[in-house]
């Protein structure tokens, strides 16, 4: 699916989430990465064969940051 060069990481590598996109809806919460991954905003992604990766956004530890 990728026509770039170098080009991008496969669906199924580690890294797929550094493709580039192909499309971007913001307005519907969802982008489609070169390599056929859709990846919605709550971080949670769909896999070109069907996969679901659940959301993945960090932990939230309640802890409130200031500036110094």
């Amino acid at each position: 699916m990728c026509q770039h060069q170098p080009p991008c990481p496969s669906a199924d590598s580690a890294d797929r989430e550094s493709a580039r996109l192909a499309a971007h809806h913001p307005e519907q919460g969802w982008s489609l990465l070169c390599n056929g991954v859709v990846l919605f905003e709550d971080t949670g992604e769909l896999l070109p064969n069907g996969q679901i990766i659940a959301p993945h956004r960090p932990v939230h530890t309640g802890k409130v940051m200031t500036a110094a």
